[in-house]
């Protein structure tokens, strides 16, 4: 290897280890450019007049080049000293604002909440919830993602969203799931329904109905497919659909029956433009909950807004309580299918 290679591969690695500049070093020198003088700049910045000079030198030899002029106590910028005083002063703003705008985050009612929900649960739950949350937390930036359980897990991995909630999902070693609620599907008609009309349902003519249940990648959907398979029944699906919306309004027209929360068909049930009968006489339950990660604790917003989870759902389950046709009584168990 001849000298040149040598010397260029010295090049390399000095370029390559050159530490950054130091922003200790990059104030004292716009202060020093300020001032003119050692003195003031040291009494500025509560430094001693030795340690400025110390710091200076130190710079120059760091760029490679003579940064100050000095005429007896006073000194002035050279060319080079010039150009790196427009992008000190520059760097120095943003790390000013930088700092301003963390402190700003670290005071109360500052921060963000990123929250991924299934449709669902954006429509139903989450509006009164945020509602209350903003109460306490004005400032929060509040960012919420519709996404089914699969998307929200993925959303969860890839750090887009801090929580998830969502119904109960297969356990992740890295996750926890904390339970909000459980809740309990239904048969869901048009009061003029031959089942409403009679109050019950006969376990032949499930597979005979004509169904409108929420789309076929959904969870919900799976738990509804393996309960009745488990019945031994198939329910002939007529549409699948990705609004609980929708799915309601075709149900009013009695184009079909649908498998339902009550809780989602609260105010229908109340107004008596659907009807609920239960699915069997085994319950078919879901569990809802929030998913987070369990390497780091919650913090003061999470934890409220989990805590409001909990409060609104609670009583929500209590209003739909109040408004479902079906009791836990005598009977709910006559009206099942056998």
């Amino acid at each position: 290897m001849n000298a040149k290679h040598v010397l260029m591969m010295n090049d390399e690695t000095r370029s390559y280890t050159r530490s950054p500049i130091d922003s200790r070093q990059l104030r004292a020198f716009a202060t020093l450019a300020r001032t003119a003088s050692f003195t003031a700049a040291g009494r500025e910045l509560f430094l001693s007049q030795s340690a400025i000079s110390h710091s200076m030198r130190a710079l120059e030899e760091d760029v490679g080049c003579r940064l100050f002029d000095r005429v007896g106590k006073k000194v002035s910028l050279t060319l080079a000293g010039e150009q790196l005083l427009q992008h000190a002063e520059k760097i120095l703003a943003e790390m000013s604002l930088a700092r301003e705008s963390i402190g700003r985050l670290g005071k109360w009612g500052r921060g963000r909440l990123r929250v991924a929900a299934s449709t669902t649960a954006c429509t139903y739950i989450l509006p009164t919830v945020l509602r209350e949350f903003k109460e306490s937390f004005e400032q929060y930036a509040i960012t919420i993602v519709p996404a089914d359980t699969a998307q929200m897990l993925d959303h969860l991995h890839a750090g887009r969203v801090d929580l998830a909630l969502t119904l109960e999902p297969k356990p992740e070693e890295k996750l926890v799931f904390e339970p909000l609620f459980e809740d309990e599907l239904v048969f869901v008609m048009s009061p003029h329904h031959p089942w409403a009309e009679a109050r019950s349902v006969e376990r032949r003519d499930v597979p005979r109905q004509n169904y409108i249940l929420y789309h076929r990648n959904s969870y919900t959907f799976r738990l509804v497919d393996d309960y009745f398979r488990r019945e031994r029944l198939v329910l002939n699906t007529f549409i699948e659909l990705g609004s609980m919306e929708a799915i309601k309004e075709l149900v009013k027209l009695n184009l079909g029956i649908s498998v339902l929360a009550p809780w989602i068909v609260r105010d229908e049930l109340q107004a008596g433009t659907l009807v609920a009968l239960p699915v069997g006489k085994r319950k078919l339950r879901r569990q809802w909950g929030i998913i987070r990660w369990k390497s780091r604790p919650l913090n003061l917003a999470e934890e409220t807004f989990v805590g409001l989870c909990r409060e609104v759902t609670g009583h929500m389950l209590e209003d739909t309580d109040r408004w479902s046709q079906f009791p836990d009584t005598e009977e709910a168990a006559a009206a099942a299918p056998e």
